[in-house]
Order: structure tokens, then sequence, then C-alpha cells
């Protein structure tokens, strides 16, 4: 398991969702079209995963700057993700950041529960 556990500020309920994961890359200069071939394959192993959702996203306002998002059913679904990433997914995953001028920020959102969803 390379994926480190994600970060959370309190108990997220096994059965939260959906989960929304964005990932926010800065692409090294001149390194914009081998990082979207590189980030195709990333979109392969999300799907196979679990997600149900990818998009990768370009700033218009910040030359480099991508934003990859997916989205899968639960929490719980999010977690056994974790556990699925496999050595072939590691590489895939080794040379994307090596397109990158900075390790990649990853942010996990998940829908929030109202008194009429209990």
């Amino acid at each position: 398991m390379h994926w480190p556990a994600p970060i959370v500020s309190a108990a997220v309920d096994a059965d939260a969702g959906p989960v929304l994961v964005t990932i926010e890359y800065h692409v090294s200069h001149g390194k914009r079209e081998m990082f979207l071939m590189a980030v195709d394959k990333l979109a392969r192993e999300r799907r196979r995963d679990g997600a149900y959702a990818w998009g990768i996203f370009e700033d218009v306002a910040q030359s480099g700057r991508f934003i990859e998002t997916f989205t899968v059913e639960s929490w719980l679904e999010h977690l056994r993700q974790h556990e699925r990433v496999t050595n072939a997914d590691r590489v895939i995953e080794e040379h994307v950041h090596r397109l990158l001028q900075t390790s990649p920020k990853i942010t996990h959102l998940v829908a929030p529960r109202r008194s009429a969803d209990v």
C-alpha cells in the first residue's frame, strides 16, 4: 500500500458518500503533452478501482496547473482503493510525478448528510 491514509478531522462513516477526490498537479514547463498521455493511464486505473466519474481539468489562468477529479460511491470504497493499489499503478503514478514541479496536493470531499437523509 503506497497511498497514505487520508487525513481526516473527524471519523467518517463507512457508508458516507459519494466521495470526490481531487488531485492538484503543477506540470513542469514543456511536459504538458507527456503529462496528458500519462494521466490517461491514471484514468483507467481510477475506473478499474471503483471510480464512476473521472476528469482532468486545466487551469486557464495558471499555465501548467491541472486538477484531476474522481468520484467513488462511499468512504469505504475509497479506503478500499487505497488497498488495491498495485505495483503497476505505482509505476504509472511515479511517471506522472516525474513530470511535475511539486508534489501533488490531494483533497478528499464527502457529500454532507442532511437530517432528511438520516
